[in-house]
Parts: C-alpha cells; sequence; structure tokens
C-alpha cells in the first residue's frame, strides 16, 4: 500500500471517529460521555482512539491544527504588495462569508451550546486561540525580519488573535438568539472590517515596508 493512500485511510478513519464522538457529546454532553464510549460506538478499541487522538478533547476539535495554523497561512500567502494585515482582514472576511453559509444551523448552535457547558472544552478552545498567538507571532517574527527584543510580532499576534477571539463571541450570540445566517453576516463583516480599520490606524504607523511581499 502506497503511503499517500494509507494517510487517506488514516485520514477516513479518524474523520469518522470524530464525527461519532462528536454526535455523542451533542447529544449526551462531553462531560457525559467517555472515551470508552465513543470506542464502543465506533466499533474500535480504546488504544485505537488513542492513535489517532491525543486527548478525549481533541476528538471534538478535531480540526484544531487548522484552525491554529490558520492566520499564519495568510500571512505566508499574501499577495505581492499586500500587507501583513492586509492580508488577515481579507482571510478573515472569506472565512466568515464561508462559515456563515454552511455554519448558522441548529446543529452549529449546539455545537457551541456543547462547548459552553463543559469547563474542560472551553479550558481547550482558550488553549487553541493561546497557541494560535503563539504559532502567528513566530510567523510574523519571521516574515517581518523582526530582531529581538522588537515586541511587534508578539503585539501584533496578540492583536489579531483579539479579532478572532471577538468575531466568535458576536457569532455565538446571534447563535444563541436563532438569527438566521444572513443577518449574522452582515454583523460580522461589519465587526471586522472595523477592527481592522482600529487596528490599521495603529498598525500603519508602526509597521514598515518589510510587512509587504
Amino acid at each position: 500500500m502506497s503511503t499517500g493512500l494509507r494517510e487517506r485511510k488514516k485520514q477516513k478513519a479518524r474523520l469518522a471517529i470524530s464525527a461519532i464522538a462528536t454526535r455523542m457529546f451533542i447529544d449526551k454532553g462531553f462531560d457525559a460521555v467517555t472515551v470508552a464510549d465513543v470506542a464502543a460506538k465506533a466499533d474500535v478499541s480504546v488504544a485505537t482512539i488513542f492513535n489517532y487522538f491525543a486527548t478525549k478533547e481533541d476528538l471534538f476539535f478535531d480540526r484544531a491544527d487548522a484552525v491554529i495554523a490558520g492566520p499564519s497561512a495568510i500571512v505566508r500567502g499574501r499577495k505581492r504588495k499586500e500587507t501583513v494585515t492586509g492580508a488577515l482582514h481579507r482571510g478573515f472576511r472569506a472565512a466568515i462569508e464561508t462559515s456563515t453559509v454552511r455554519f448558522f444551523d441548529r446543529n452549529a448552535a449546539r455545537f457551541m451550546t456543547t462547548v459552553d457547558e463543559s469547563p474542560a472544552l472551553r479550558a481547550r478552545a482558550r488553549l487553541v486561540l493561546e497557541q494560535t498567538e503563539a504559532h502567528l507571532a513566530k510567523t510574523l517574527a519571521s516574515e517581518l525580519h523582526a530582531r529581538r527584543p522588537d515586541p511587534t510580532p508578539r503585539v501584533l499576534a496578540a492583536m489579531i488573535v483579539a479579532i478572532e477571539r471577538m468575531l466568535v463571541d458576536l457569532a455565538r450570540e446571534h447563535l444563541r438568539r436563532g438569527d438566521g445566517g444572513a443577518r449574522a453576516r452582515r454583523a460580522l463583516l461589519h465587526a471586522c472590517d472595523r477592527a481592522f480599520e482600529i487596528l490599521n490606524e495603529g498598525a500603519s504607523r508602526n509597521l514598515d515596508s518589510s510587512s509587504t511581499r
């Protein structure tokens, strides 16, 4: 079996287990479901689950790695002559457009409720944001050619992740109210635009031309 096929099979199995686990967590509550319960439902061993997922929380936040790497990928893939903040603004807007089309339904609200009701999941969500910030700060230090002890990369990363956190919180508010995707999208886009406007008012005075390609 080729390495590519083997990896695809592993990824398919991983996604299948995560989908089963997520449904169970949403239906019964994260803290009420054990890894053994998930293993029995998925017809695999507990050891098999831990071969794919380091922790129980990873079963729920199975796309955490992509979330952590997301802003850094936007920065590294920015267009020629595009500023770091310009690229991130564009990337956040694109994510809002995509997510509100498919995310604002009954299942999304239940997903958020499951997180809100579990201290373990809330803690993991905070950790994901912290890891995103650290990853982005490292990327910015490289892209901006920052030298120690220049705090610019860490400060900018903290501001970007603060915007991300604000947008997630705003999305949660709209889900709790039962707002439709179109209404939520307008509100999120407005908040995103205003947040980057505020950021750019300060960043434009402190980021030199090295922030562009």
